[in-house]
């Protein structure tokens, strides 16, 4: 197993590096750049706007940009923002707890509804109640997070007249306002991330029941709740890990668009301010985390197969 995790961590590092190359050869490639963005309105001549190239090292050819870059990154300096001259790495470690709470809430809300749910639709086939609950979650697929926070903070303000409290505060600072501005943007991305749960896991489930085993435990005189939850459940779960660990990208995804629309200063947040005003080293450090945190839990799910089925772990 530590060979095995070695030889993940290697190639997660190679991904990375293909990752952030590709990242700052397109962000340079994007029409305008930081200089002309500072000094747009300021009436500065094509020296002033030189030499202010020359001051941030824009005028270096991009392969020197990204060698130098990735020498300091590999030493843990991230480099200094274009804008706020501040270090890189504490403008990502403000913004990232944030982040990582919007999207453990939105996956412990996707794991309760989905498994559960889907467990039930897969006891229950082809009754009422199953045909409910796969309209449910397909409905739940096609829903847009971006559209159905629009349409929660809408209705909530016309209805109940009621909005999530404005100016962010941390959890540590007061917990009952915290919570009421992560509950939305976390049902929002929880929503589409549950309704494939639900459908992955129903159909899991299904593939178990109606196995030989499940047959042997039943003619055994076993309980049902026993057949569902201790062996056809267990067994499910591999492919049902797989999809939660793949979904990690889209949790990270749409935390870019739900941050904005709900104000919440988040990475996601970060990189959207930061790529409007070019500013190269937050987005290129923070697309480095977010890969980062995307490998990791991917490594994570490998792990997770062998404590979930020995027979993995054996071979």
């Amino acid at each position: 197993m530590a060979e095995y995790i070695i030889k993940r961590l290697i190639y997660s590092v190679l991904v990375l590096l293909i990752m952030t190359t590709f990242i700052f050869v397109v962000m340079r490639a994007v029409p305008g750049d930081v200089v002309t963005l500072q000094l747009a309105n300021s009436g500065a001549t094509e020296e002033q706007m030189a030499a202010l190239k020359s001051e941030l090292g824009l005028d270096k050819g991009i392969t020197t940009q990204l060698g130098e870059w990735v020498s300091h990154a590999v030493q843990g300096d991230l480099g200094t923002s274009l804008w706020s001259g501040k270090a890189v790495s504490d403008v990502i470690f403000e913004r990232i707890p944030v982040t990582l709470q919007l999207a453990v809430m939105s996956m412990i809300l996707a794991i309760i509804i989905g498994i559960p749910v889907g467990v039930i639709s897969a006891v229950k086939q082809n009754t009422l109640i199953d045909h409910f609950l796969r309209v449910i979650s397909v409905g739940g697929l096609s829903i847009p997070n971006f559209w159905l926070g629009l349409i929660l903070l809408t209705g909530l303000s016309l209805a109940l007249n009621w909005i999530p409290p404005l100016g962010y505060q941390s959890f540590a600072e007061n917990p009952i306002v915290n919570l009421q501005q992560m509950l939305l943007p976390s049902i929002c991305l929880a929503i589409t991330l549950s309704a494939s749960i639900v459908r992955m896991t129903r159909s899991a489930v299904l593939d178990v029941l109606h196995s030989e085993f499940i047959r042997t435990v039943r003619s055994k005189g076993a309980k049902e709740w026993v057949v569902i939850f201790k062996h056809a459940l267990r067994n499910s779960l591999v492919s049902v890990i797989t999809l939660i660990g793949l979904q990690v990208g889209y949790l990270l995804g749409g935390t870019v668009v739900l941050e904005s629309i709900f104000s919440l200063p988040g990475l996601g947040n970060l990189i959207y301010e930061s790529v409007l005003s070019r500013d190269y080293p937050i987005v290129q450090a923070a697309v480095l985390m977010f890969g980062t945190m995307f490998l990791l839990v991917n490594l994570i799910v490998d792990v997770m197969y062998g404590w979930v089925d020995p027979r993995i772990r054996t071979r």
